[in-house]
């Protein structure tokens, strides 16, 4: 006779207590602001239901933002993913000592959290017209970095400032899906013949794949949030739809609060997606490496 299959402990009370501020935290801090975001994007100032908050988005104004936006999100995924992927391939399958490994992860803990007006201040004071970096190219090697175009408060400045928590965040993402690669697999690879390339090339990154792309939809969904790097760093030098929005909710000129909470909204459903997209993929990845 095949044995009873083990009952599973139900929760008593004292563990529902415990939960309960998670809870109260997400439902006071997320949800209650998503729900007046929402249904302030499809409200008038007295109160009235109305799509012209939504129409609004149509403003050139706000296209050209969201287009800057989006190419800066794309982007900064697109190099996050390709340099996180080397950085973290090389910890766990390139032979480093252990201790390297660790300190890269830490890191990538810290680095991949130090966004906002800390990090402006970092690359400014590094290349910034009076950086470090700047002045110990001109004084040091004759080479003036302003005089070849580069801006830190342009597009390429701030891309660059986004990949110092994006490649980190890449790493950490995409760690364990590496470390899940079977050594089995290698090894059969190898038996039949296949070089290095060709095993990364016809088994690994095919069993990568869900991982990247999920991988890339999460670094999409950080970068197109960001607002306080971007603000802190260019000013209103550099209009993305972050900025936009704030100016919308905060501003003293531009200031229509519902117009604002469209652009919110717009931006949930964007980084919504993104996070669904990675989380789908994940859990298919996950599955494919069982």
């Amino acid at each position: 006779m095949p044995p009873l299959p083990a009952k599973r402990p139900q929760a008593s009370f004292s563990v529902w207590l415990g939960v309960v501020p998670f809870f109260a935290f997400a439902m006071v801090f997320l949800i209650l602001p998503t729900l007046h975001v929402v249904l302030g994007a499809f409200t008038r100032p007295d109160g009235g239901v109305t799509g012209d908050n939504l129409a609004g988005l149509l403003a050139g104004t706000i296209l050209s933002a969201l287009w800057v936006s989006l190419r800066i999100s794309l982007w900064t995924a697109f190099l996050g993913c390709i340099a996180g992927l080397l950085v973290a391939g090389a910890i766990t399958h390139g032979g480093l000592p252990r201790g390297i490994r660790d300190s890269i992860t830490t890191f990538s803990g810290v680095a991949s959290n130090f966004a906002g007006v800390p990090l402006a201040f970092a690359f400014i004071a590094t290349l910034g017209r009076l950086g470090f970096i700047t002045v110990l190219a001109r004084d040091w090697l004759g080479i003036n970095i302003y005089a070849t175009g580069f801006n830190l408060t342009s597009f390429s400045g701030l891309t660059l400032a986004y990949l110092y928590f994006q490649i980190p965040l890449m790493v950490l993402i995409i760690t364990p899906a590496l470390e899940g690669l079977r050594t089995e697999w290698r090894e059969a690879a190898e038996s039949l013949g296949a070089s290095g390339p060709q095993y990364w090339r016809m088994v690994a990154l095919p069993v990568l794949w869900p991982s990247l792309l999920g991988a890339f939809a999460l670094l999409f969904a950080n970068a197109f949030g960001a607002v306080a790097t971007a603000m802190a760093l260019t000013g209103s030098a550099l209009s993305i739809l972050p900025i936009i929005l704030f100016a919308q909710i905060r501003g003293d000129v531009l200031q229509d609060p519902h117009l604002g909470y469209a652009i919110a909204f717009a931006m949930i459903v964007l980084t919504g997606l993104s996070n669904l997209i990675y989380i789908r993929l994940r859990v298919r990845s996950e599955r494919w490496q069982k």
